[in-house]
């Protein structure tokens, strides 16, 4: 099975989730198709076609006001009546209230500040006014839910009550209520109430309902949040979505936690058999759900049980460390070893919440190491990029990517008591407000539109679906609970300086008498992140690295395959990095009989050393790209807010660092490896601090 990629602003060659995207619609389409309604938002809202850097940034001041607007996600809620007597198929007070409420899947922007809402999959067929896959689905109701029910807990709205109400009502009539899928969950359905089990293009599994899906964890999240908000407000809707949950959690250990305790290899990494679609990302989004159930339920055994053993899973992704890819990242794929997305990448959230529910700290261990070692090589290496497979390979950057990364380190700040990841959540949710590579705003406070994607070339995708609107008011929601980082986000928003992680193709060598080739991009696992160099015994290669004003690592990305392997030297100048001995291990579960991984090499690249040259001195080396990494990485942002600097070490022993800005009073907070504050220095102007090995600063100004 395909590893298959979230969707709004993605433009990979792969497969996306939801399959083909509709990008040409006419709004000539009627309303009696019931597929496109063009309205417009509210009267404050920018053009459309309006650049978002025009958007005038929130100002210190202006942020007495919540950051929150849940306009345009209500503008996306619509109403379908579902045919009568569907089998397996029913919902709260069905019969008292017949119609459902959910957010179309896209909507794209049109002239004068309106979007069309748009369903997924095309063309709409005339006669029926269906989709390819459908209007509405059960991802995006279920976290449109979640969205409602947080800021409802959040603020007490009686409309976002009324609409988590709603939303619950509708994911709940597509779960699979009786039958051999039972617990399941159908994903899509078409304007007019009709389910649709089997989209086209086709999702797996096929039909929707008939095994573990994303659309099945998405819905044990909204169904434990639902319970915990309606519990003491609802007590007679709460019982209806605990027993919903139960059919959830069931189908969960039939299908996915019977595996718990079997262990497989994939690439030679071990790694557990029991995560949903073999994820480590799907299975978060549960274990958020499962985790609110039972801090709301504390008697609840088979959700705690369930979370245990799906946070041991998660947990067990963890890899590598400072010096070592992928940098203590929790990995989301069990069958890519090389692969990390910033999607659904809430793996840390998750075990934080786990180690909060089940009282066991040890379980947040993985996540701070996440939070503190490869979070900041993120940041400073520009942000939530879609994919490193290894490599930056797909640079766009989307909503539920930041999201996902800004709720981690909120959940990992709470559960480790480190300010630290608190900190570093407001310089990535200020993503959302022009600190990204284009400078552009990616959410209007005035209008609640989140745009779906910003390019790797810095333009924007101006199209707001659910997606990339429900994640984006994740993000403000958590920031509305925290003022003082809320108006630290909005206002420090300009990138001063950025220096981290960056690749060199291996095919761009400046002298070598080895072979470059195009392998085909997507390997089934990972991607290339262009040509290959081929170098057999005894021949050689010279890479232009650049200079730096620091040591960097460099990494050579190896195409490995089973058995296969080699030996190389690698120097600057006359100076040796290191001897790379590399084979490549037996295949597993792993997509693809092959590897690309970054190797280490023993020593760093002085800072003034352009040149790095490899020679072969047994068997064949396939050559992706080069990995560059500063030995100190750093961050720089600046606003009407004042500034904050995030400088971290991959070095093993303490490193001197400069920071602060000139004429400027800061405050430079020092931790370790592990997020455990170890030093305070103030100064104005420039000033030099010292790093723990690994370690990392947040200065604040």
């Amino acid at each position: 099975m395909h590893r298959r990629f979230e969707r709004e602003g993605l433009t990979m060659h792969t497969h996306t989730r939801r399959g083909a995207r509709l990008v040409a619609l006419t709004t000539a389409l009627t309303l009696s198709l019931g597929t496109v309604i063009a309205a417009p938002l509210a009267a404050s809202a920018a053009p459309a076609s309006v650049a978002p850097a025009s958007v005038a940034p929130a100002s210190a001041s202006a942020l007495a006001a919540p950051l929150t607007n849940l306009a345009h996600l209500d503008f996306l809620l619509d109403e379908a009546t579902p045919p009568t007597g569907v089998a397996g198929h029913t919902t709260y007070r069905l019969d008292q209230e017949p119609t459902l409420v959910l957010p179309w899947t896209y909507a794209d922007a049109r002239d004068g500040g309106t979007f069309a809402r748009v369903g997924g999959g095309g063309p709409v067929d005339p006669a029926t006014g269906h989709w390819g896959q459908g209007a509405y689905n059960a991802d995006d109701v279920a976290r449109a839910a979640v969205v409602y029910l947080r800021h409802w807990r959040l603020t007490g709205s009686w409309s976002s009550r009324t609409s988590a109400y709603e939303l619950l009502r509708s994911l709940t009539y597509l779960q699979t209520s009786a039958g051999p899928n039972v617990g399941n969950v159908v994903l899509w359905m078409q304007p007019d109430g009709t389910l649709n089990p089997s989209a086209k293009p086709v999702e797996l599994p096929d039909p929707s309902d008939s095994g573990p899906s994303y659309w099945l964890a998405r819905t044990i999240w909204a169904l434990g949040e639902g319970y915990a908000a309606f519990k003491g407000a609802d007590p007679a809707f709460a019982g209806f979505l605990e027993q919903r949950l139960a059919l959830s959690v069931g189908a969960l250990n039939r299908q996915v936690l019977v595996h718990y305790g079997q262990w497989e290899q994939s690439d030679g990494m071990r790694v557990p058999a029991w995560l949903i679609t073999n994820g480590a990302d799907a299975s978060a989004e549960a274990a958020l759900g499962l985790a609110a159930r039972l801090k709301a339920q504390p008697s609840d055994q088979a959700a705690a049980t369930a979370l245990r053993r799906l946070a041991e899973g998660i947990a067990a992704m963890s890899a590598g460390d400072a010096q070592h890819w992928p940098y203590g990242a929790i990995l989301p794929w069990t069958q890519s070893r090389s692969m990390w997305h910033a999607w659904g990448s809430q793996m840390p959230a998750a075990l934080a919440a786990a180690s909060g529910a089940l009282g066991d700290p040890s379980l947040a261990n993985a996540a701070v190491k996440d939070s503190a070692l490869f979070t900041t090589t993120l940041l400073t290496a520009g942000g939530p990029d879609n994919g490193w497979f290894p490599t930056p390979t797909d640079r766009v950057q989307i909503a539920y990517g930041a999201d996902s990364r800004v709720e981690s380190l909120f959940a990992v700040a709470d559960a480790s008591g480190s300010r630290a990841f608190a900190d570093l959540a407001a310089m990535q949710a200020a993503w959302f407000f022009g600190a990204n590579r284009s400078g552009a705003q990616m959410y209007d406070p005035a209008t609640g539109v989140g745009y779906d994607g910003l390019q790797a070339d810095g333009s924007v995708n101006h199209n707001s679906g659910a997606e990339s609107t429900i994640h984006t008011l994740l993000t403000m929601i958590a920031l509305d609970s925290r003022p003082e980082l809320a108006a630290r986000a909005a206002t420090v928003t300009s990138i001063d300086a950025i220096q981290g992680l960056r690749s060199v193709q291996a095919e761009t060598a400046v002298a070598t008498d080895g072979t470059i080739s195009t392998p085909e991009s997507w390997t089934g696992e990972s991607s290339w992140a262009g040509g290959a160099l081929t170098l057999t015994r005894g021949q050689s290669a010279t890479f232009d690295i650049g200079t730096d004003d620091v040591q960097r690592w460099v990494e050579p990305v190896v195409w490995s395959k089973p058995g296969d392997g080699s030996v190389s030297t690698w120097r600057s100048g006359k100076l040796p990095t290191g001897v790379l001995v590399e084979t490549g291990p037996a295949q597993g579960i792993s997509a693809t009989a092959g590897v690309l991984l970054p190797r280490s090499l023993q020593l760093p690249v002085l800072g003034d050393r352009s040149r790095l040259s490899v020679a072969v001195r047994s068997g064949t080396l396939t050559l992706d790209a080069l990995l560059v990494r500063p030995v100190i990485s750093r961050l720089e942002l600046s606003g009407d807010g004042g500034v904050s600097q995030l400088e971290h070490s991959s070095a093993r022993l303490p490193q001197a660092a400069r920071v602060g800005v000139a004429g400027v009073a800061t405050i430079a907070y020092v931790y370790d490896a592990k997020g455990v504050l170890v030093r305070t220095k103030g100064g104005r102007g420039e000033y030099s601090v010292i790093l723990p090995p690994s370690g990392f600063v947040v200065v604040l100004g």
